[in-house]
């Protein structure tokens, strides 16, 4: 007690005899932290801006090394299927992962967008116009990965820069050609300031490939859905309600309960079986409808849950398949079968195309895992899919010793609430000879 009153005293004593020294140290701190805080590339800077724009917060991952970062793990299947949305919440921060496969799979997608531009992109008329709900969707969305996700959680990989030519550019690695941004820095009237005056960064700068890319969205909307969709490895589905998307139908308040969200743009560069193309402009039900009993076990419970997810609220769901002889882009078929069988009587066979054990290419048969999330964006209100597919040997599951798992999760594709699930992920086909390798 002795010592604590001497040094209260030693204290106020060094105060009273040294009142300006005090008043100066005390004012530098306050000026060295506005600093700091007003610096273009403050991490803490590009986290307001992310609560400012209504996000919650996101955690930066300061020590990230993509390199030696494996991919996510899943596996989802179970011993019945049973069609549920399935949905968990979500940790913003985890929305967009970056693993060892990055680079690999950002060349195999500039390789499909120079095969395939118009099935891996697709945007609706209204969304090309400029001023529309849905051309601001695309970009709300785009701002918000390049400008304020992507530095934020992982800083050192994307950094913020003022302009292409700046020394942090310089200094980055050498892994390739920097993209020519200049003109397009002049055409998207990129010299945007705060109501504070203070100029916003306005490229991000990915150290793994070294391209420069504009913050701000370029006015083509297509544009904009080819530079997310080569710059992280996710896929891009923007939704919308119908009354949104045209002119006004009548009382705003009945139409929330029953409006119909309709896809207005998208990125997928690894569609499960399907031509994205086809399932623009339409609504959930219709993209929906291959899915066996979708319209009576999930259409309401999805609709009722659009219309009522909020803004700063992320979920999550995981699906899974099993795949023959196919690639990560799947637009033209070989990941699902024909349904049209809705009482689900058995139809299968060797003249059906039933696969034996000896026809089995063990090398490329894979587990294929979607992870799926969706949120809703704060200033344009749309929903936002994302997904990032996985794919897992065939041999490395069975390695875990979860072959049994999986084998008694292919027939329960036939013993749970959705029986026609067997003929819709093509369990006829590959069920026998896979469940013979995975119990052999």
């Amino acid at each position: 007690m002795d010592l604590l009153t001497s040094t209260v005293d030693a204290s106020i004593l060094y105060v009273e005899r040294y009142p300006f020294s005090i008043v100066f140290l005390v004012l530098t701190l306050w000026l060295f932290g506005r600093f700091i805080r007003g610096q273009p590339n403050s991490i803490d800077n590009v986290v307001s801006e992310a609560e400012k724009a209504g996000y919650p917060p996101i955690e930066p991952l300061h020590s990230f090394d993509w390199e030696t970062t494996e991919p996510l793990q899943f596996r989802p299947f179970k011993a019945k299927y049973h069609l549920t949305m399935a949905l968990s919440n979500l940790d913003i921060s985890t929305l967009i992962p970056i693993d060892k496969t990055y680079r690999s799979r950002l060349a195999y997608r500039q390789s499909l967008l120079s095969k395939y531009p118009s099935v891996v992109i697709g945007v609706t008329p209204t969304a090309e116009t400029e001023g529309s709900l849905a051309h601001s969707a695309v970009r709300e969305l785009y701002e918000f990965v390049l400008g304020v996700y992507l530095p934020t959680r992982y800083p050192g990989v994307f950094d913020l820069v003022d302009s292409p030519g700046s020394s942090s550019s310089s200094s980055s690695s050498n892994l390739g050609p920097a993209s020519s941004t200049s003109d397009a820095k002049e055409e998207s009237g990129l010299a945007e300031t705060t109501a504070t005056t203070e100029t916003k960064p306005k490229y991000l700068l990915n150290r793994i490939t070294n391209r420069n890319l504009p913050t701000r969205c370029p006015i083509s909307a297509r544009e904009a859905l080819t530079t997310l969709g080569t710059v992280v490895d996710e896929d891009f589905l923007i939704l919308l309600p119908t009354s949104r998307v045209g002119p006004p139908r009548g009382d705003e308040e009945e139409e929330a309960e029953e409006d119909e969200y309709t896809l207005q743009a998208y990125t997928t560069f690894y569609p499960a079986g399907f031509d994205t193309r086809e399932k623009l402009g339409r609504t959930l039900p219709a993209i929906h409808d291959p899915v066996p009993r979708y319209k009576g076990k999930l259409e309401k419970s999805m609709d009722r849950f659009f219309a009522r997810l909020e803004v700063g609220r992320f979920v999550q769901r995981v699906n899974w398949s099993v795949t023959t002889g196919t690639e990560l882009f799947a637009a033209f078929g070989g990941i699902h079968g024909d349904t049209t069988n809705d009482g689900g009587e058995e139809k299968g066979g060797r003249d059906d195309g039933v696969m034996g054990l000896d026809e089995l290419n063990v090398d490329d048969t894979f587990l294929r895992c979607e992870r799926q999330t969706l949120h809703r964006l704060p200033k344009t209100k749309a929903l936002v899919f994302t997904f990032h597919t996985y794919t897992y040997p065939i041999r490395t599951v069975k390695e875990e010793g979860l072959g049994e798992e999986l084998a008694q999760a292919i027939d329960g594709l036939k013993g749970g609430s959705v029986p026609e699930m067997w003929w819709y992920k093509r369990g006829a086909v590959w069920g026998v000879a896979v469940k013979a390798y995975l119990r052999g």
